[in-house]
């Protein structure tokens, strides 16, 4: 059955007919990661008779392994010498800062000061998953919670360059992959186009983040997971707190846009919301803010489909204008442990925070966005 949406759903930038087939469901594997130093992914079907042929539903172990010959440790240990960090200055409305010379960062691993060897700025293309909840929890077909994920989807899709690759990956009990890496919109539009009737009613957030995460780690340039949620976890196989040290540990920053928020301003307004609901909502908006703090990204939480352009565009300029550090690290040890990151920003001549401001010489008030550590190599044995 064709499905057009049309009337006051058009703003979902569903302008052109799609075909209804059922949401996320299990099928093969597939990668959704670009080996290092290997050609960009085209994003071309499994099957080129058939572009709804089945795509994976499970980011396996499988899939990176059939797609990736170079040795995960081995690689690893080869870069081990130097630590790359994707940093970003943003002051309170959330706009970048740009121009700030290299002396000006410092950074510190687990407390000591390190010996910063490479800076460079400017914009670059970027390597995006797009990871949605799709669930028949908040997502039931023509509900405003179905509404306002597929409106977020799409105009999200719609702010990137064409140089800029995107990968569409949705979620509920299990994770499928719409569409691989790729810069042709039309394939991202034919994914988005599958997202119609949910097939189950939990939502496994955990389980989902941590194994795209996981698997961009190994993907090289600037790159970030946009997660389009309502921030709450069902029936992951891991929890909160595995799922925290995995993300800090794969070092792709996470961009969070909480759906619902409207839904629950009036439930709170009208009592139709229990005391439990609020706080598992509440924890949820924690948990997504923890997640982007501490890998360099951020959390949104519009209330309306208006405020939708603006999160677009802030998380644009975000990726858009980072600064890109590295360094060797004094503690060569191959122990395998996690080591802490500090960025600060100083005034070489006081060694003092840094004092910025802006045309009208008023101080600005400003955050560094960076990951919070890696995790050192182990020697090889």
């Amino acid at each position: 059955m064709k499905i057009w949406i049309v009337g006051g759903i058009a703003a979902l930038g569903l302008m052109m007919g799609v075909w209804a087939q059922d949401g996320p469901g299990p099928q093969d594997s597939q990668t959704v990661a670009k080996p290092k130093n290997a050609p960009a992914n085209n994003g071309a079907p499994a099957n080129p008779n058939d572009d709804q042929s089945p795509i994976p539903s499970k980011l396996s172990k499988k899939a990176t392994k059939d797609n990736d010959t170079t040795d995960a440790g081995a690689a690893f240990n080869a870069e081990a010498s130097i630590v790359n960090l994707d940093v970003q200055v943003i002051d309170n409305y959330g706009n970048p800062i740009p121009n700030i010379p290299r002396d000006r960062f410092r950074i510190l691993e687990d407390n000591v000061p390190q010996t910063l060897t490479q800076f460079s700025i400017g914009e670059a293309p970027l390597t995006v998953a797009l990871l949605i909840e799709f669930s028949g929890r908040f997502q039931q077909f023509w509900t405003s919670g179905w509404a306002q994920t597929l409106t977020a989807a799409y105009g999200f899709v719609q702010t990137l360059r064409p140089d800029d690759y995107l990968a569409v990956i949705a979620y509920d009990l299990n994770s499928t992959i719409l569409s691989d890496f790729t810069t042709d919109r039309n394939k991202s539009m034919e994914a988005l186009g599958r997202l119609r009737i949910p097939g189950f009613s939990e939502s496994n957030m955990f389980d989902a983040l941590t194994d795209t995460a996981d698997r961009m780690s190994k993907i090289e340039g600037r790159k970030a997971v946009v997660l389009i949620a309502s921030g709450i976890d069902t029936f992951s196989k891991i929890n909160y707190d595995q799922a925290r040290k995995s993300l800090q540990e794969s070092g792709v920053p996470i961009y969070s846009i909480e759906m619902l928020q409207i839904q629950r301003i009036m439930a709170e307004a009208t009592g139709a919301m229990s005391s439990s609901q609020d706080l598992t909502f509440l924890q949820a908006d924690n948990e997504l803010k923890t997640f982007g703090k501490e890998t360099g990204g951020q959390a949104f939480f519009p209330r309306f489909t208006a405020e939708l352009p603006g999160v677009f565009q802030q998380i644009s300029h975000s990726l858009r204008s980072e600064y890109s550090l590295g360094y060797s690290p004094n503690n060569q040890a191959k122990d395998g442990k996690f080591r802490k990151i500090t960025v600060q920003l100083v005034n070489p001549g006081t060694n003092q925070p840094l004092r910025i401001v802006n045309e009208k010489g008023k101080p600005v008030k400003y955050t560094i966005l960076a990951r919070g550590g890696y995790k050192a190599p182990r020697a090889v044995e």
